[in-house]
């Protein structure tokens, strides 16, 4: 900090705005903007449970097949659990991480991926984005997961 603060460098995003990637905090955005602006967010939220809230942590582990498992710090698709992608084993195990650390995790639903209009030989047709497909076969492609 003291190379920044003398001018000799400059940083692109400042200090302290990574804040705002961390999932824990991201779930908190309605009641923030509520809180600042005094009026409800214009766009809604992926519904979120803290697992580090008893009620969120215990409707997670009932459902844990059927949503999508996130560390609070982690990015880029890893540290996670998608339910229906995993297998019993899986779950089990992610199950115990979740018991002995619930702090670190929330959980969403599974979303559908969004995908953009590519043109083929013979017609246009959907594929998945960049970084859908990028985030799928980190999380979803079993030959990947094994890379």
């Amino acid at each position: 900090m003291d190379v920044y603060r003398a001018g000799n460098i400059t940083i692109a995003n400042a200090p302290g705005t990574g804040i705002a990637d961390d999932k824990a905090i991201y779930s908190y955005m309605p009641e923030i903007i509520e809180f600042y602006t005094g009026r409800k967010p214009i766009l809604g939220n992926v519904p979120t449970w803290r697992c580090s809230e008893p009620d969120s942590l215990a409707y997670v582990l009932e459902h844990l097949n059927e949503l999508v498992v996130k560390e609070v710090h982690g990015s880029g698709g890893y540290g996670m659990l998608v339910g229906p992608a995993a297998s019993k084993k899986e779950r089990e195990a992610f199950a115990a991480k979740l018991v002995a650390r619930p702090g670190n995790y929330i959980a969403q639903p599974t979303l559908a991926l969004s995908s953009v209009p590519i043109l083929t030989e013979r017609a246009w047709r959907p594929a998945m984005s960049i970084f859908d497909l990028s985030f799928w076969c980190r999380t979803a492609c079993a030959s990947c997961r094994a890379a």
